[in-house]
């Protein structure tokens, strides 16, 4: 079984794929280290600020890494951002079967209550060199448009409103 975990900046996609890691032993591969990986390694001349250019570009190793993983019977954790939300166009209906894709959300009224909190949790799995990009505006623009996608694809949300409770049953 393969769970994606997508969403904006900042709304805990790891921290929850390390949950899943340390309750059900499901591996994660986080999108992140793949970027700076192929980044660091001057694989690509992309850098960390190119997010339009580095979806698809990262999307066809991922997208194979996940082939991969569902032809060898494996349990893995896809988390990032970078996952597209025509994701499903690149997988057959055998594929599709063994994938679970779930859109970490933080409504308005969240971000608007808790952003001190988000920005301060920001570093309990990764730890960020640079996070000064990250406004109040910017999480809320992501988390809109996401929601909106959510629905016009009919994708599975996790929204968060009230406290942060996340959780994903195996």
């Amino acid at each position: 079984m393969i769970i994606l975990i997508m969403g904006a900046t900042h709304t805990g996609k790891t921290a929850l794929a390390q949950k899943l890691l340390e309750k059900y032993q499901i591996n994660y591969l986080s999108i992140d280290h793949l970027k700076m990986g192929l980044i660091r390694s001057k694989m690509t001349n992309l850098t960390p600020e190119d997010d339009e250019e580095l979806t698809p570009y990262l999307w066809k190793i991922v997208r194979e890494i996940i082939k991969t993983a569902i032809e060898n019977q494996q349990n893995l954790t896809v988390e990032g951002s970078y996952i597209p939300f025509n994701w499903k166009d690149d997988f057959n209906q055998e594929y599709l079967k063994e994938i679970r894709y779930y859109c970490l959300i933080m409504t308005k009224r969240y971000l608007e209550e808790h952003f001190l909190d988000i920005r301060q949790y920001a570093n309990v799995i990764e730890k960020r060199i640079d996070d000064s990009y990250c406004t109040k505006e910017l999480i809320m623009e992501e988390n809109k448009r996401n929601f909106l996608l959510c629905r016009r694809y009919g994708y599975n949300y996790i929204l968060i409103d009230d406290k942060y409770k996340v959780e994903i049953e195996w």
